[in-house]
């Protein structure tokens, strides 16, 4: 076992004193490269061309350094910070700084809670040097840690987190913080005529519930409310999917899990915001009291709902989340939810689509690109209303058509919003997991807590 390890960039003047390494780490197709040099392990990064120098670089740097040291059992690492202010100059040394242990504690994470002959490693990191980075190590471990939070929610596994744990989990999450924790079940969601969420919630064992997380410092600022699919296990209801491997359905409550990190992130470091976050909880399932295609839901609003399809159930319960919304009064509301596989194939796994108020959804594409939660703006197509068209409700849950199955949704949703607020609609189902690169790990990507918190910071400024 190596007992510690030195993180370097191969321009320290070190290995350009040797001719034989520099060339080796010049060559080396990974982003790094590790040898002994006097006994000592030696982390060599490579140099990082100009134009991709970013705090998103530093973080999946940091991310695929640290889970190649866990890996080997390397007990600890050190990396100085004026290396690293020098191999990014452009950017400030701080904020530089916290991409590095936010990456690294990422890059750290595994979700190893079942695997009975696997036991939990983490290398620690020491950053030396610098005149003060104290306030910057502790921003990167928050950010990290609301990231994995999310993380961990979105890997566990159904028979334990479903929606009649999922409300106690959050409870004791928040317990002792300034964040309040609502809890409405089954009788709650009938007086409040959350019929969505009751509909949706007819064919499991397991009781729907809504959550909300109350998080108010500050109450001149504007509140924001947050709206998280909460799905803990999707079949498709009687409308049931493939035979495929459907495992990562648990992952279907990712909204939630983006909602309460964003949350968990905004508490820690004390920000002085006005914030809501609502979570509409169920599970999606076959029985025979499971809602019908052709069912017709009438909601608060008075609005009403034919079923079309049952696997199209993750908007019929944000619909109850933003009238929830209306019913506080949020000047901005954000939803966000593993919505279409439409979005994943317009967009791919790399990248989450925003819908709705465009400004915003630009100001929200540069904070992802900033903060590694990157997302596009879509449109909104007034044109495709009429997919939505029902012969016998209002409008259906699904679209007539087999095309814009991302754009139908997010119009879906648009006819649930509060008038008086500014709505962004983010689909995220095509960036809830990930293959293993940089700080992710082959599981839950934690998608969204750090977007959203950004997003309540910017629009509370």
């Amino acid at each position: 076992m190596s007992m510690g390890a030195l993180v370097v960039f191969s321009s320290d003047l070190r290995f350009q004193s040797d001719g034989k390494v520099k060339q080796f780490v010049e060559n080396c197709s990974a982003a790094f490269t590790t040898l002994f040099l006097d006994g000592e392990l030696v982390v060599a990064v490579k140099e990082c061309e100009e134009e991709k120098k970013s705090y998103e670089t530093i973080r999946m740097t940091a991310g695929a350094i640290a889970r190649e040291l866990c890996n080997r059992k390397v007990e600890k690492a050190v990396i100085q910070v004026e290396d690293l202010a020098k191999e990014f100059s452009n950017l400030d040394a701080g904020k530089s700084v916290a991409a590095f242990v936010e990456g690294w504690h990422l890059g750290s994470y595994k979700f190893i809670t079942y695997k009975s002959e696997e036991c939990a490693f983490k290398t620690e990191l020491q950053v030396r040097g610098g005149a003060d980075v104290k306030s910057s190590i502790e921003a990167g471990q928050i950010r990290a840690a609301a990231a994995a939070f999310s993380r961990d929610l979105m890997n566990e596994v159904p028979n334990v987190l479903n929606p009649e744990t999922f409300p106690a989990m959050l409870t004791e999450e928040f317990a002792g913080t300034d964040v309040k924790v609502n809890v409405f079940h089954k009788e709650k969601l009938e007086e409040l005529e959350m019929n969505g969420v009751l509909t949706v919630g007819r064919g499991s064992k397991y009781k729907p519930a809504f959550v909300e997380l109350v998080y108010q410092t500050d109450g001149s600022k504007p509140l924001v409310a947050l709206v998280g699919k909460g799905v803990t296990f999707d079949t498709g209801g009687i409308s049931l999917k493939s035979g495929r491997d459907l495992s990562d359905m648990r992952m279907d409550m990712g909204g939630a899990a983006a909602v309460a990190g964003a949350v968990k992130l905004l508490s820690a470091i004390q920000a002085k915001v006005n914030v809501v976050a609502l979570i509409p909880i169920v599970e999606n399932s076959p029985d025979n009291t499971s809602v019908l295609p052709g069912e017709i839901i009438r909601y608060k609003n008075g609005k009403t709902v034919q079923v079309g399809n049952t696997d199209a159930e993750g908007r019929l319960i944000l619909a109850d989340g933003l009238i929830r919304a209306s019913e506080w009064n949020a000047q901005y509301v954000v939803d966000i939810a593993t919505l279409t596989g439409a979005i994943h194939n317009a967009l791919g796994s790399k990248i989450a689509g925003v819908f709705g108020d465009e400004q915003l959804s630009f100001e929200m594409k540069q904070i992802g690109r900033e903060n590694g939660d990157f997302i596009w703006p879509m449109p909104l197509v007034d044109e495709y209303e009429k997919y939505l068209k029902s012969d016998y409700a209002d409008f259906c849950n699904i679209s007539s058509k087999g095309e814009a199955g991302s754009i139908t949704a997010g119009l879906f949703l648009r006819r649930f919003v509060p008038e008086s607020c500014r709505w962004l609609h983010v689909d995220m189902a095509g960036v809830m997991e990930s293959e293993e690169t940089g700080y992710y790990p082959k599981s839950a990507t934690g998608f969204g807590a750090r977007l959203l918190a950004d997003y309540v910071t910017y629009v509370s400024k």
